[in-house]
């Protein structure tokens, strides 16, 4: 009785292609719950629902809700680096170059709420924590995406850095720190609401504009990168 080796790893390679062709169709319907509802009305069953399986089944492709929502933000990050990169084309000038980032960065922000909800839940979770939820693999690629995202800003600011334009000791940890507090001043911007005060302990609610929110980032993004020489 002769046997085909082939047999068992084709039947295998079968097996995970399915296996990711269902998992792309299922953090396609949470991108687009979140899309439609927000983050924080996006259920584990509506997700199902849309895809035609059972809960369970998203459980078996997924340890749990946070790698579910992580493996989501990858999509949304995967498409910002694009965004960024074609930004960062538009010119070779660092300081143009980081002012046409800063405004990818807020467009796509601005017209994807759920992204900044989305990226805002993960930044708040313990990385301790959030290993424990989340799968090694899973937790590779939302990496390789932030970074995809961070490397483009980063490259920027050391070409800035390189040509005196910017005087910047870490480059890395600015682009960090730009993205995350980038994303606090995009829940301002969809707040839309300013608060001040009108006299001592009389509260005035008055709007934010998306124009304004962006002067803001880009004039935050170049005094930062300005700072001062080292030997000043």
């Amino acid at each position: 009785m002769s046997t085909d080796p082939t047999r068992g790893t084709t039947a295998a390679s079968g097996t995970a292609a399915r296996r990711r062709v269902r998992e792309a169709e299922i953090i396609t319907a949470t991108r687009r719950l979140f899309d439609e509802r927000g983050v924080r009305d996006a259920q584990i069953e509506d997700i199902a629902r849309s895809v035609g399986i059972n809960r369970a089944i998203i459980y078996r492709h997924f340890t749990g809700k946070e790698e579910l929502f992580s493996l989501t933000l990858v999509q949304y990050l995967d498409e910002l680096r694009v965004a960024l990169e074609d930004a960062a084309e538009t010119t070779d000038q660092p300081r143009a170059q980081l002012v046409r980032l800063v405004e990818a960065f807020v467009h796509y922000g601005l017209a994807h709420p759920a992204f900044v909800d989305c990226a805002q839940s993960i930044m708040r979770r313990q990385g301790g924590d959030l290993l424990e939820e989340v799968s090694e693999s899973a937790m590779y690629r939302l990496g390789q995406a932030i970074s995809g995202c961070l490397s483009v800003l980063t490259r920027t600011i050391e070409a800035g850095a390189t040509s005196g334009v910017f005087h910047v000791d870490d480059p890395a940890l600015l682009a960090n720190m730009l993205y995350a507090s980038g994303l606090g001043t995009l829940q301002l911007g969809r707040v839309a609401m300013l608060v001040s005060e009108e006299a001592p302990g009389v509260p005035r609610i008055s709007r934010v504009t998306a124009e304004q929110v962006r002067d803001h980032m880009v004039a935050t993004a170049l005094a930062v990168t300005a700072g001062a020489p080292a030997d000043a």
